[in-house]
């Protein structure tokens, strides 16, 4: 396990953070045990930011919820054969239009696809506190 700078990747890191990969996010549940989901998770050093793109009424949106404003610790991750790369930090829920529309096409850069309209769709920013992996 090498330790990353989440604000400041070696190429690799990053190149492998941009390639088309499913990723998981760890949130907490109220009674503290992990709640694990596959997501689309896109990274941004610049901003110190993962964002996940979801339903207002999603359970991984009411785990973060749940934790109040200043947010819970998570963890997004992806994993493909023997590379795996993990970005943790502190979780938000964000309604704003400007910043959901932001995260859709930040998604859609790196999936290939944008995703259908959501009138209800927001987005789970984690403020990246600690990277690693082996990419």
């Amino acid at each position: 396990m090498a330790p990353v700078d989440p604000r400041a990747p070696e190429d690799g890191y990053l190149a492998f953070w941009r390639e088309h990969h499913l990723c998981t996010l760890t949130t907490p549940r109220l009674d503290g045990t992990p709640h694990v989901v596959p997501v689309g998770v896109t990274y941004d050093p610049e901003a110190g930011l993962a964002r996940v793109i979801t339903n207002r009424a999603s359970a991984k949106a009411a785990h973060v919820r749940a934790a109040g404003p200043t947010g819970t610790p998570v963890a997004v991750c992806q994993v493909d054969r023997r590379r795996w790369a993990t970005l943790e930090g502190l979780a938000t829920v964000c309604e704003d239009p400007a910043r959901v529309a932001d995260a859709v096409s930040r998604y859609a850069d790196r999936y290939g696809r944008t995703p259908a309209p959501n009138p209800d769709r927001v987005v789970i920013e984690i403020a990246l506190t600690r990277a690693m992996g082996n990419a």
